[in-house]
């Protein structure tokens, strides 16, 4: 007769964000396998919103995910509202609405990616310009200080 024997069921650590009692909001962009290491960067002030960059094998770096504070934004039933003008700037750049995984954790799709034949896209032109403007107003006040 074999003997059965009990089996220890090991207590593994939970996901960031599963639990829900962290202090953010984790929108996955990007799958973490694509990934080798990680690096967290503050956009504006601390505990407000991190980005979460992952470096790939090829030595290229994308966003993995977006971490938002609860300070700046709030669940409502399945979906993220933001509560601050930074977290409404981060929402609207992802490229679809973050949809609820479960308990601080989202999903989203990472913005769409912008083909050559439509670059230089408006924006890039106003930055272009305002760059230009701003180096020649600099050029004209180094020329009078040197008079």
């Amino acid at each position: 007769m074999p003997k059965t024997r009990k089996r220890r069921t090991k207590s593994r650590r939970a996901k960031p964000g599963a639990s829900g009692s962290g202090g953010f909001f984790h929108i996955q962009v990007r799958p973490r396998t694509e990934f080798v290491s990680f690096r967290n960067q503050d956009v504006g002030r601390r505990s407000g919103i991190e980005r979460v960059a992952g470096r790939r094998a090829n030595g290229s770096w994308d966003t993995q995910k977006w971490l938002i504070g609860k300070s700046e934004a709030h669940r409502a039933g399945k979906q993220l509202k933001p509560d601050s003008a930074a977290a409404r700037k981060v929402l609207s750049q992802l490229g679809s609405t973050p949809r609820h995984l479960g308990g601080d954790r989202f999903i989203a799709k990472p913005r769409r990616r912008i083909p050559a034949s439509e670059k230089p896209t408006p924006a890039m032109r106003r930055a272009q310009l305002a760059n230009i403007r701003k180096a020649q107003a600099a050029l004209r006040s180094r020329r009078r200080k040197r008079r």
